[in-house]
């Protein structure tokens, strides 16, 4: 039996069958894997619970801790873009940038117009999916050599 959501384009030509959201039993398969990849980008980034909080959309620190032992039976759509998307930047930069610079990234002031002088960490909590998705775009586009 062939999964849709776990089918992969014959070639780079072919469009991949995107992954239904709207569906929870969806959002329940994938929830714990998402919440497990989630604890080592936040030891390795040195977030703050309050931090992570925020970058999940406002997880308080109690149901964070709660689902590092036992995940929700699943996440909302949102929260599983989010923590796609931080899972793409971690990915990125580890493809990127060699040692200890590949998880200091996000901490450091950086030049490009897209952070103004600030932490890309600042413009991801501030910023929302919206921020996430540029900041993956252009770590993407880096690797892509652009």
């Amino acid at each position: 039996m062939t999964v849709p959501y776990l089918r992969v384009p014959a070639s780079r030509y072919e469009t991949p069958t995107w992954v239904d959201l709207t569906d929870a039993d969806v959002r329940a398969r994938l929830t714990p894997a998402a919440v497990r990849s989630l604890v080592p980008l936040v030891t390795a980034w040195g977030l703050s619970v309050e931090q992570i909080g925020a970058l999940l959309g406002g997880v308080a620190a109690s149901t964070w801790h709660s689902w590092k032992t036992s995940p929700p039976a699943e996440l909302p759509v949102d929260r599983l873009t989010r923590v796609s998307l931080l899972l793409g930047i971690y990915s990125a930069l580890h493809n990127l940038f060699a040692g200890e610079l590949a998880d200091e990234w996000v901490t450091l002031a950086n030049t490009n117009p897209l952070f103004d002088g600030r932490a890309p960490l600042e413009v991801l909590i501030t910023g929302g999916i919206p921020a996430m998705v540029e900041v993956r775009a252009l770590l993407d586009a880096r690797r892509g050599g652009l």
